[in-house]
């Protein structure tokens, strides 16, 4: 999907769209509320991710990807209340998706804090 095949970046683009059809659905069931929080977090995520390949520095690049884990941490959050929600629709494969992106920026944060 992206010219420089990023996997985080192509990962959180497809993520951001699987959100925004889940939150359509959840619209479609006048859950409103949930559906405003789970689309403002979980597209931030790779908003965060997109804003982070231009940072200024290793540190600035760290804390923009660490606001992202933020915001997946959140949609997590959103997600499992759904999930356990009686009249919510299922978040389908929207939290193993979530849990690979999680991995990725533990990962890339780890290894860019280690070339500091």
């Amino acid at each position: 999907m992206n010219k420089n095949d990023n996997p985080i970046i192509d990962k959180s683009i497809q993520f951001a769209l699987k959100i925004i059809e889940y939150s359509e659905l959840l619209e479609s069931h006048k859950k409103y509320v949930i559906a405003k929080q789970l689309i403002k977090a979980g597209t931030s995520i790779g908003a965060n991710i997109h804003e982070a390949q231009s940072a200024e520095s290793k540190k600035d690049f760290i804390h923009k990807l660490k606001i992202a884990d933020k915001e997946a941490r959140e949609t997590e959050y959103w997600l499992t209340l759904c999930r356990y929600s009686k009249n919510y629709p299922a978040p389908a494969s929207l939290q193993s998706t979530l849990l690979e992106i999680k991995k990725l920026l533990s990962a890339i944060i780890s290894s860019t804090v280690k070339l500091m």
